[in-house]
């Protein structure tokens, strides 16, 4: 059949036509699925597709694996949060192993958390309490019939595998305050339903695996399966839990022995118990009754006390002439310096302090770091020569010349101050090199008395998740900069891991080097520092790189009830950071 020409025409418009119209609409389809895909930038800073709602997990295969370590938590717009995290918008994606140290974090409250889900099923009327790190590992006491043998150790090894090897997922559900209260208190965690009474906030965060729950307290890895490798370890009256090596987090690491440290922190456990202040909770609810002023008072007290034995066993020693003090950031060294000299001076000693910022070397001579900086940390950028030469002098009862070391232009000036000691004079000196012998070769070990200080927070949140000690010099550390610094908290974060990185370098070897370790922390300090700390932290905008542990602090600041620093005497430590100290600095 001939279709005659005219019709042809029409049929062509037709089909053109419903040509058009598909094409018209496959556009608004590809349109809309755009629409539907989010744009994610990840490591390499190569951009992909992610379907709205979907976890940001999907893109993880995207990144190469560095080695054998998966990637178990991302920074996402300088937030560190899990891989189930589902984005609502356009971002910016850093996924995360062990190396790194928000990696590391997030490998240890996993694997904490199923420590403590092994022992649940184990040994259901046991109580587990965290206490410290040791090395790179945490303390605990295992309170059961039976002390802690390599036995239990290995009972509680194997079903800690058997979760492992079961390779679950952490759940999390978001309840509001009063729920979340209601199921703690049921499942037989009071502790962590005191914490929430006094948490000023309206939904709380759940995490659970199996039958036990806790609090979301950060990021956690993607399931069990992630957390292969780890030991435990018999330590004193309970035992250490072991995370991977840091340089080779294929094996778990050896446990390092600091019977010195230990003890010290097995110290501050013991006041814990004269307070009955343990946990923040526990805090939270002496602030609530009004008791804190006879708190803060038996706590600076047990301070004093602790002050006055260094001194006493300072004096009983009669050849010791020289005292040294060292300890990381934010310690409290100056102070502690200054409440020994009136407890030695109570003892009949006549101390006077030798600085060591004087004996630094001119620029020209400063040794240069890895980046080719000045490294004023190290012991090398000390005149060691002059500096021992001047304390023999000293100690043989002749006068020196001690110079003064002008920081702006990086020498030494002309002028110099005489020193000449008696023999009921003792020589403080403080410095972060003061553990270290090579600081004082010249000097017999008999003269020197060495002193580790360092702020060793004994208070836990609850009894499986404890405040990092580096957290507390940190918010010390932010505070005093704010103060008497003019420093932003986004200045002292960013600054931090170099700090850290010289303490690793120049302070933690010889900490057990030390004759005593006083710890300068104090059980109340963080509900002080709260309303000091909180405005400071909060002005870190998400853009920054310091959002991440701006937040890390918040978190753990949201949980004490503020105190009004007023609380705190002219004489604490703690007076170092927050203003108002009756010495002079």
């Amino acid at each position: 059949m001939t279709i005659p020409p005219h019709m042809m025409r029409g049929l062509f418009f037709l089909k053109h036509n419903e040509v058009k119209m598909n094409e018209q609409e496959r556009r608004i389809e590809e349109t809309n699925d755009e629409k539907e895909m989010l744009n994610i930038v990840i490591n390499d800073g190569s951009s992909h597709k992610l379907p709205h709602g979907r976890p940001i997990s999907d893109l993880v295969d995207k990144v190469p694996i560095e080695g054998d370590l998966p990637f178990i938590c991302a920074r996402v717009q300088n937030d560190i949060l899990s891989l189930d995290f589902v984005p609502e918008m356009d971002c910016k994606v850093e996924f995360l192993n062990y190396h790194s140290p928000h990696g590391k974090e997030c490998y240890r409250r996993s694997l904490t958390f199923v420590l403590a889900r092994a022992i649940m099923e184990l040994y259901r009327n046991a109580r587990l309490s965290i206490d410290h790190s040791i090395g790179n590992g945490f303390y605990y006491d295992l309170f059961t019939d039976v002390p802690v043998s390599e036995k239990i150790l290995g009972y509680i090894k194997t079903k800690m595998h058997e979760i492992i090897e079961k390779n679950e997922g952490f759940g999390k559900k978001t309840m509001t305050r009063p729920e979340a209260i209601a199921l703690l208190n049921r499942e037989g965690y009071p502790e962590k339903a005191r914490l929430l009474k006094n948490l000023n906030t309206d939904k709380v965060g759940i995490v659970s695996c199996w039958k036990y729950i806790d609090l979301d307290f950060g990021p956690m890895v993607p399931s069990t399966g992630y957390l292969k490798v780890f030991d435990l370890k018999q330590y004193a009256q309970g035992f250490v839990l072991l995370f991977p090596d840091t340089d080779n987090p294929s094996v778990p690491s050896e446990i390092r022995r600091q019977p010195k440290i230990f003890q010290a922190y097995r110290e501050s456990k013991n006041w814990g118990k004269i307070l009955e202040v343990n946990n923040v909770g526990r805090l939270n609810e002496i602030i609530k009754d009004k008791t804190v002023s006879d708190f803060i008072k038996t706590a600076e007290a047990l301070h004093s006390k602790k002050i006055q034995e260094i001194a006493d066993e300072i004096s009983r020693r009669n050849l010791c002439r020289i005292v040294l003090i060292a300890g990381p950031s934010s310690s409290g060294k100056t102070t502690f310096s200054k409440r020994l000299c009136t407890h030695l001076k109570v003892n009949g000693l006549r101390p006077v302090t030798l600085s060591l910022d004087n004996y630094f070397l001119d620029r020209a001579h400063t040794p240069r770091d890895e980046n080719g900086d000045y490294d004023f940390e190290s012991i090398y950028a000390l005149d060691l020569e002059l500096f021992n030469e001047h304390l023999k002098a000293l100690l043989d009862g002749h006068t020196v010349q001690i110079p003064e070391f002008d920081f702006h232009t990086g020498h030494r000036k002309t002028e110099t101050d005489p020193l000449r000691i008696n023999e009921d004079q003792i020589i403080i000196i403080e410095g972060i090199h003061g553990l270290n012998d090579e600081l004082t070769s010249s000097i017999p070990s008999s003269c020197k008395f060495k002193i580790y200080i360092s702020a060793l927070t004994q208070l836990v949140i609850d009894d499986y998740n404890r405040i990092a000690t580096t957290d507390t010099r940190l918010i010390r550390r932010t505070v005093r900069d704010s103060k008497y610094r003019g420093y932003s908290a986004e200045d002292t974060i960013n600054r931090w891991g170099s700090v850290r990185r010289g303490e690793e370098r120049n302070i933690f070897p010889f900490q057990e080097c030390a004759d005593m370790v006083f710890n300068s922390a104090v059980p109340y300090e963080w509900a002080i520092l709260r309303p000091l700390a909180e405005p400071l932290f909060l002005d870190i905008q998400p853009e920054s790189p310091a959002y991440s542990m701006a937040r890390k602090i918040l978190k753990t600041l949201s949980f004490f009830s503020p105190l009004d620093p007023k609380e705190v005497p002219p004489t604490s430590i703690l007076r170092e950071f927050i203003g108002g100290s009756s010495f002079q600095y």
